[in-house]
């Protein structure tokens, strides 16, 4: 069984537009760290966010935010170093997480990352969920992305599925 940690924003992202069921499908329980529930917990954070989080669903799993033992870039948050040091400390298969920086430190530490992006490509994949309109519902939120890459996911994942 794969274990699989997320920093804050793939569930953000992913309860915005309605896709946030993805993640047991795709992964079982995901496990954040509790520096991470506060981050979507605050009250600046979407209602939509903290009314989730406030029922918390079965596979969410919240664990203690352990201390970072590896040096790690200053410009990352302290959800992405807790979400890094959580992977590292329970041996993640995965990390979820959409800070470039952050999916950069934790591929250079050893560990397999993705974020809201990949997870819908994986979805998609696996046919349980349209991405173009996955991705139109991702657009109207603040998700920051490069253009080109929404085009060219949609592109490959057309190529995919051709017979």
């Amino acid at each position: 069984m794969s274990i699989v940690v997320a920093d804050a924003g793939p569930p953000h992202y992913l309860v915005l537009t309605d896709a946030i069921d993805l993640l047991p499908r795709l992964f079982g329980n995901v496990v954040i760290p509790d520096l991470v529930r506060a981050e979507l917990s605050r009250p600046r954070t979407p209602a939509p966010v903290r009314a989730w989080l406030a029922s918390s669903p079965p596979w969410l799993e919240s664990r203690p935010s352990p201390t970072v033992q590896a040096p790690l870039s200053p410009r990352l948050g302290e959800g992405e170093r807790a979400a890094i040091a959580l992977a590292h400390a329970i041996g993640a298969t995965l990390i979820l997480m959409d800070d470039r920086a952050g999916v950069a430190a934790a591929r250079s530490q050893g560990l397999a990352a993705t974020g809201t992006l990949g997870v819908l490509a994986r979805a998609a994949a696996q046919g349980v969920v349209d991405l173009p309109m996955a991705l139109a519902r991702l657009k109207a939120t603040n998700f920051r992305y490069r253009p080109q890459l929404l085009d060219e996911l949609v592109a490959r994942h057309r190529k995919d599925d051709r017979p």
